[in-house]
């Protein structure tokens, strides 16, 4: 199934709970054991992250004193990264292990302005709104809007916890022929560079659809980039073929 018929069916799918929260998910990473091992089974997030931290660099202009809440954190990796170059960061994610690891991660390394809390955005969003929690600089959602149940209810939260002329950046999968062959077929199936089932085709992104929902959650497009990965060299690139993964940045106000 393909265009809109594709489209319905994605936006149409049974939730598996009330919460935006997919079980099934939560207990896959949950289940990661490696989070921080180069050669495990995060490896091609170790290869991209680089990527990933100097992307947000340049369109936050710095990082140094801003404050960033990283949704979808897992195990840390991007949320430790920003934290190195002075951002005081805050992650979050449904996935109780996954924190517990970049928790302890960030105490051996003994990063002060990185804290971590287990939930939703849409719970932290709703804290915003009571005035309990001080809207941020920047908020970071990477490889995370194709996991969940409601990605459009995603993006509405990220809006409420940013301040008046913040950064929201995201990153995720292009719902492509293409995508599914290179990074479903190829990546899980073929190479292994990632657990079979990992992602979904019904659920990937398009950019027009991830444009649709920031607009109508009051986010301007600043920037869409694709972003390019070589498994055996382990490289990993800016493009403008954002086929299949790709970057976007979009600004409150």
């Amino acid at each position: 199934m393909t265009g809109e018929g594709q489209e319905e069916r994605a936006m149409a799918e049974p939730e598996p709970s009330e919460r935006n929260e997919d079980p099934r998910e939560t207990e896959r990473f949950d289940a990661t054991t490696d989070w921080w091992e180069p050669e495990g089974s995060q490896r091609a997030l170790h290869d991209i992250n680089p990527v990933r931290l100097a992307w947000l660099e340049a369109r936050l202009g710095g990082l140094e004193g801003k404050r960033v809440l990283d949704v979808g954190a897992g195990g840390g990796l991007l949320a430790e990264a920003m934290a190195r170059r002075g951002a005081q960061v805050l992650g979050i994610d449904t996935a109780r292990q996954a924190l517990q690891a970049a928790k302890l991660h960030a105490m051996e390394a003994e990063l002060a302005d990185i804290d971590y809390r287990l939930g939703t955005v849409e719970d932290l969003a709703e804290e915003a709104q009571r005035g309990d929690i001080t809207p941020f600089d920047a908020v970071t959602c990477m490889e995370m809007v194709e996991h969940t149940p409601r990605p459009a209810s995603v993006v509405a939260a990220v809006a409420t916890l940013l301040r008046d002329g913040g950064d929201a950046c995201f990153s995720t999968i292009n719902r492509t022929p293409r995508a599914y062959a290179l990074a479903i077929l190829g990546a899980e199936y073929v190479l292994g560079l990632l657990p079979r089932g990992t992602h979904r085709y019904e659920r990937l992104v398009r950019p027009s659809e991830l444009t649709r929902w920031t607009r109508d959650s009051g986010l301007a497009l600043e920037e869409v980039r694709g972003l390019g990965y070589n498994p055996f060299s382990r490289k990993a690139w800016l493009k403008r073929d954002a086929s299949v993964n790709y970057l976007a940045h979009f600004r409150k106000g």
